[in-house]
């Protein structure tokens, strides 16, 4: 593959980065991560599939329901309307997460961006407390807003690394601050477990749902309360393009993302990269998004299961993250990430043969995607940002953000298309092992080091 170099972009000098402003970085996946785990992965799929289930005229609390609901006219099956509004959530973060890197990058106030966004998506979030009886639109809207400003934010968030530390710090960084943001969703959601354990009623679905909805409402409340810390402890770190623009911030950015979209086939070793981690990770998001869902209506387990296992999945994860961050300093971040993909393979397998109405086999499982499933993305980050050229790390996370946190879209439309089409979930499972294949084919076929070199960057001392 030919390899051509973009002149590079003269980038004022970046001191180091204090401790005080390491934590405050970190404290944001603290904070975010409430709604990565109590929303996304727990308690928002089985909720506002029972919502859209009552609006398709199922009775509540009933084992199965076939029937439809239609947004804008369109036939949609209540089990696949979660998944659909995944997909088309990532649809519209294709536009909007670009255009916010490049707004960061040209912006010389990076931290009121992260504020803009995290508070936007945390209202929404909040605003669930209004979805109740058959409104599943509603929850459907307040969703898409809260999970494309989810993703904005992280864009700006991630675009703080490369000015945290050197090409040999940052996975260890991008680990910890993975590993602090399991233990901030993992702390939230055992809080919601002990409100669904002791409030909850047998025989009285109702109570059930509205407990759902509140813990959704928590979430949002959490991510607003501890952003503040972040916006309070990170500082700016202007690019040369912020410095020296003095234009229309809004219009420059445009401008900013038609040139990088033009430039950036000076980079393909880059974009080879990137495509390898929307596969894997696109598999990976799906897993994490339709679990509780997979868990609810194929295996029949109770929601309080599900809440233990992805408890026991955060914890596991806080030291998987920074187990495979050590791996990393050992063998290189590169050839860690391609074993997690292989330990990914075997997840999906064992998934899909799991027995219905077993917990135990569903929380051994949960722990074993916990070990590798902090790692595997912190890594992906941490490696990804010694591939982009300097000065142009929001604009590239733009595109990465495509399908990090809670954003993907092939694999939940492949998983709700075969649902359609089988009324099985296991079935959709499997469509999820061509991620893992493909992906990890892809990745290995990066020549990493050169792709390091070729985006004008130092690559680190082991690979």
């Amino acid at each position: 593959m030919a390899e051509t170099v973009a002149p590079a972009v003269a980038e004022p000098a970046r001191p180091g980065s204090t401790r005080r402003e390491r934590t405050g970085w970190y404290f944001y996946d603290w904070a975010n991560s409430a709604f990565q785990t109590t929303v996304i992965t727990v308690f928002l799929g089985p909720f506002l599939t029972t919502v859209t289930e009552l609006a398709a005229g199922c009775e509540l609390g009933a084992d199965s329901c076939d029937g439809a609901v239609h947004p804008l006219g369109i036939r949609v099956a209540a089990g696949s309307y979660y998944p659909y509004l995944i997909s088309l959530s990532v649809f519209l973060t294709v536009f909007v997460l670009p255009v916010v890197g490049a707004i960061a990058d040209r912006s010389a106030h990076k931290k009121r961006l992260l504020a803009a966004a995290a508070f936007t998506g945390a209202g929404a979030t909040i605003a669930f407390a209004f979805v109740t009886g058959e409104r599943y639109l509603l929850g459907g809207a307040l969703f898409l807003v809260a999970n494309i400003s989810f993703g904005a934010a992280v864009v700006v968030y991630n675009s703080f690394l490369p000015q945290l530390g050197g090409p040999d710090d940052r996975d260890a960084i991008s680990s910890r601050g993975w590993a602090i943001g399991y233990l901030g969703g993992g702390l939230l959601l055992a809080l919601n477990l002990v409100a669904v354990t002791m409030l909850s009623e047998e025989g009285n679905p109702q109570r059930t749902l509205d407990l759902a909805r509140w813990s959704i409402v928590s979430a949002g409340v959490w991510w607003a309360a501890f952003t503040l810390l972040p916006l309070r402890w990170l500082r700016e770190h202007p690019t040369a393009a912020a410095l020296h623009g003095g234009g229309n911030v809004l219009t420059d950015g445009f401008r900013q993302l038609g040139r990088t979209l033009r430039e950036i086939k000076a980079y393909p070793l880059t974009l080879f990269f990137l495509l390898a981690f929307l596969v894997f990770n696109d598999g990976i998001q799906t897993v994490i998004t339709l679990a509780s869902q997979y868990g609810t209506e194929e295996l029949r387990l109770e929601q309080s299961t599900l809440i233990v296992t992805i408890l026991l999945v955060q914890f596991l994860a806080f030291g998987g993250a920074l187990a495979l961050g050590a791996l990393a300093r050992r063998i290189g971040a590169w050839k860690t990430v391609l074993l997690s993909l292989v330990l990914w393979t075997g997840v999906i397998i064992a998934a899909f043969r799991l027995p219905a109405e077993a917990p135990l086999p569903f929380m051994v499982l949960g722990g074993c995607i916990g070990l590798v499933l902090g790692g595997s993305q912190a890594l992906s980050r941490s490696l990804f940002s010694q591939l982009i050229p300097a000065g142009k790390e929001g604009e590239y996370y733009g595109f990465y953000e495509i399908s990090d946190k809670g954003t993907s879209w092939l694999g939940p439309l492949a998983f709700g298309l075969v649902f359609q089409l089988t009324s099985s979930y296991r079935v959709g499972l499997v469509s999820l092992l061509i991620f893992f294949v493909v992906g990890f084919a892809l990745l290995a076929a990066v020549p990493i080091r050169r792709a390091i070199v070729a985006a004008g960057n130092t690559p680190p001392r082991v690979l």
